[in-house]
């Protein structure tokens, strides 16, 4: 309840800052995802601020490159961080990013896109964002939310001297905060399905708790303008999680559905990520995987829908034994 307290108005809106105040070990994140149309160009930018336990701090912009593989990591002063009182508004020196722009001026990569149709995760009072009553806990290890699960994308961009047309792209945005992320996680995205609209995000993860821990999940499929949520607050079940070196097997269970994926692993390239609060750890992320999905009818065992996602992000971070089986890929 304490975050709730100081800065109420940013409890219930998760994509603005929630940071406030914060001095040390802390992190705050946002995870655009850009594609452009014909999706030969994948890029996720990662702007945010990172305190570590002593008080050190630096704001940070992280660009990956989703087809050559590569990441850049641009550190800047903490005072060239400055986020706004009212809404998602994020400025890093003279680089802007909200849910509906974003402008960059780097040396890899220079940007100037606006987002539209954006999709957001549903947040009634009682349950404000993807985290549902864990959002009111406040001694979480790492919250995350979701921006938008899918929206059109019109803009330019130049990325290594090459200019790029992003109108008619697809994108998505997240965002994640806290101290560190979880020792052991598995996390998936993909809005190219055959279809224009339907978007899919997973993730597992080892949630510390009091002393313990547990495995703790959320998965939402957004289809035909409805999502479909598997999330440890609402019922749903962890049936199977099985991660190999070549594929990622997952299977969730709700009062009215099954969700089955099939993440085949892909080229992944370093990105730094948060420990403490400083992002001196290293992780691994795929924009070039796919997804085979498919969604029963959990009483009749009868299919609904199936589809491939393609340029899906796909991370599997940490001691992955403590949250899944491992599969030798035979």
């Amino acid at each position: 309840m304490a975050r709730m307290l100081t800065q109420p108005k940013a409890f219930f809106n998760a994509p603005m800052f929630q940071g406030r105040g914060k001095t040390r070990r802390y992190f705050e994140g946002w995870y655009y995802k850009c594609l452009n149309a014909d999706a030969t160009t994948a890029i996720a930018v990662i702007p945010g601020i990172a305190m570590d336990p002593t008080g050190n701090r630096h704001a940070f912009i992280q660009v990956l490159d989703g087809k050559r593989g590569t990441a850049v990591y641009h550190t800047f002063p903490a005072a060239a961080f400055q986020a706004s009182h009212d809404r998602f508004e994020v400025r890093i020196d003279q680089h802007y990013f909200s849910a509906e722009k974003l402008q960059i001026d780097l040396p890899e990569l220079q940007a100037d896109l606006t987002f539209s149709g954006i999709t957001p995760w549903p947040a009634p009072f009682y349950s404000p964002g993807i985290m549902g009553p864990f959002s009111f806990v406040p001694f979480m290890e790492c919250y995350h939310g979701i921006v938008s699960m899918d929206h059109s994308i019109r803009g330019e961009a130049t990325l290594h001297d090459q200019s790029i047309s992003f109108d008619g792209g697809r994108g998505y945005m997240e965002k994640d905060w806290g101290r560190s992320f979880p020792s052991a996680y598995i996390w998936m995205q993909s809005n190219h399905f055959e279809n224009t609209g339907i978007s899919l995000k997973a993730s597992v993860a080892k949630i510390p708790w009091i002393g313990s821990s547990f495995v703790g999940f959320i998965a939402g499929l957004l289809i035909d303008k409805k999502l479909i949520r598997f999330t440890t607050y609402n019922f749903s079940q962890l049936k199977d999680a099985v991660a190999g070196t070549t594929d990622v097997h997952l299977h969730f269970s709700h009062p009215t559905y099954n969700l089955r994926i099939k993440a085949h692993r892909d080229h992944a390239t370093e990105l730094a990520a948060p420990i403490h609060g400083f992002m001196e750890g290293r992780i691994e992320e795929s924009m070039t995987s796919t997804l085979e999905v498919s969604l029963e009818n959990r009483k009749t065992g009868g299919l609904i829908w199936s589809g491939t996602g393609r340029h899906a992000g796909l991370e599997v971070a940490g001691n992955i034994a403590e949250i899944a089986r491992i599969s030798t890929d035979k």
